[in-house]
């Protein structure tokens, strides 16, 4: 609602491979919507980037959106970054997108090199099936040592843990592979948990980033004689990393110059082709998702089995039923469970009647 007042001047960006994910399409209702509240033709203010003939494209095209940029079928989404879902909002919010692609290519570059010592995607995925024993017995704690990779450890978690989180193997053999991501920043968000970093249970490695050049533009601050406000940074790092050493704590540490455009991207190309070379190693497929699939379709099942719990209310309107009558209406008795959070949360947007019992199972709906 801030934007409401500019609205007419605001573009939105529409992105969805296929057009068919219902979070996008959802968000896109939404936006749609505000700006047919303000009498705007959403169409002059939006733009897609999607699967060339997907549900999208066709969306936008029909209702002759100002533009569509193609992206390839083949690219996942946690590794769509540098294509052009990454690349026009980056583009759109000043950042440089060809200093992110020559960082990216330098790394393609790096990372084809058949030396194991010298490819640091490589050297990467050895440090990870080490930590990890290559069973993901340890999780990952990623620790960037700059504001602007605050954002990091958020991005890996989808690109490491999609892409590793597999119950079986390319020979179809269970092995339940994965690893999990955490994190955040350093130092100051680092006191939430370097205590248990440290002291607690040893079932981690911390990856650090370091960045060599403290500022953009400029001197740090002098906050001490001959000591920075990059020197304490730094400082922060090296005695973190130190503390957790020192009693048994396993670490590796990623060193760039500085953040900008070609830093991050071959930062990103590096942890994509170390996610598909680990992948290897433990023989297991980086680039598909059933488990997001099957969320999916659960989700699909409890929205149809609120289409039939609406109905069976409907039909007997008048009459205040509980989750396991309402259950045993429409055929589903071992959904009651399901049925009951469904109502609680139609009751809750005035959807619905609800009346309280004694016990969750008397709590009765009704239309």
């Amino acid at each position: 609602r801030e934007i409401d007042g500019d609205l007419a001047k605001t573009l939105t960006v529409v992105i969805s491979k296929s057009g068919g994910t219902p979070e996008t399409r959802n968000g896109m209702l939404e936006a749609q919507s505000a700006y047919h509240e303000m009498g705007l033709n959403f169409g002059h203010h939006v733009v897609a980037i999607t699967g060339e003939g997907s549900q999208l494209d066709k969306v936008a095209e029909n209702e002759r959106w100002l533009e569509r940029f193609p992206m390839w079928d083949w690219v996942g989404g946690r590794t769509s970054e540098l294509s052009a879902v990454g690349l026009l909002p980056a583009a759109l919010q000043g950042f440089d997108i060809d200093g992110m692609l020559r960082g990216a290519k330098e790394m393609d570059e790096a990372t084809r090199i058949s030396s194991t010592r010298n490819n640091p995607a490589a050297l990467l995925a050895l440090m990870w099936f080490h930590a990890t024993d290559g069973k993901g017995s340890r999780d990952m704690v990623i620790l960037p040592y700059k504001d602007r990779l605050q954002l990091l450890s958020k991005y890996l978690q989808q690109l490491v843990m999609e892409s590793l989180g597999k119950e079986k193997d390319l020979d179809g053999k269970v092995v339940h592979q994965g690893i999990a991501v955490y994190g955040n920043k350093g130092s100051t968000d680092q006191h939430a948990y370097v205590q248990q970093l440290r002291e607690g249970v040893p079932n981690f490695f911390a990856t650090f980033v370091e960045v060599l050049k403290d500022r953009q533009h400029g001197q740090s601050l002098e906050v001490e004689d001959d000591v920075t406000t990059g020197d304490y940074l730094s400082g922060l790092l090296q005695g973190t990393r130190r503390a957790l050493w020192e009693n048994g704590r396993q670490s590796l540490t990623i060193t760039v110059g500085e953040v900008n455009a070609e830093t991050i991207g071959k930062l990103i190309a590096l942890f994509e082709r170390a996610v598909g070379l680990y992948a290897h190693l433990v023989n297991v497929n980086a680039y598909h998702q059933p488990g997001v699939e099957a969320g999916k379709k659960a989700a699909a099942s409890v929205l149809e089995t609120q289409h039939r719990v609406l109905e069976a209310l409907e039909n007997q309107a008048g009459s205040s039923l509980t989750a396991d009558e309402i259950a045993q209406t429409i055929g589903a008795p071992e959904e009651a469970e399901t049925i009951y959070h469904i109502l609680r949360h139609l009751a809750a947007n005035g959807r619905v009647k609800k009346n309280n019992g004694k016990h969750v199972s008397q709590v009765t709906f009704s239309k």
